[in-house]
């Protein structure tokens, strides 16, 4: 009996388990690109402070401004897609999850058991 309320409560809590799987994976993806996105902004920042001591006129301040902010900007969103894809590919496998966890209770009789 008790072997049989383990296997129950396992099979029931397997979706919850995989939610927490495709969660995991989700952060985890998110905090790599995060890490990505703070390294090459930094990289820009630093590239920026060496260059900075080579400008000699305003023009080339601006110029030199100018090119670190779009660097910036392709980074950021660069990151921003990246983020985005991750944010919905883990949706998708959430409603997946969903949708096969509500499907297999659909398809149990009156008894609760499962239909084949």
């Amino acid at each position: 009996m008790f072997q049989d309320m383990t296997k129950t409560l396992n099979q029931s809590m397997g979706p919850f388990k995989d939610l927490i799987n495709i969660q995991a994976r989700m952060l985890e993806e998110l905090t790599r690109q995060q890490m990505a996105c703070t390294r090459s902004c930094i990289e820009a920042t630093m590239q920026q402070t060496r260059e900075l001591q080579h400008c000699k006129t305003p023009q080339d301040l601006m110029a030199l401004q100018s090119a670190y902010a779009s660097e910036l900007e392709v980074s950021l969103r660069d990151a921003s897609k990246s983020n985005l894809k991750a944010l919905a590919e883990a949706r998708h496998e959430i409603e997946q999850l969903t949708q096969d966890t509500f499907d297999a209770f659909a398809a149990r009789d009156e008894n609760g058991d499962a239909q084949l």
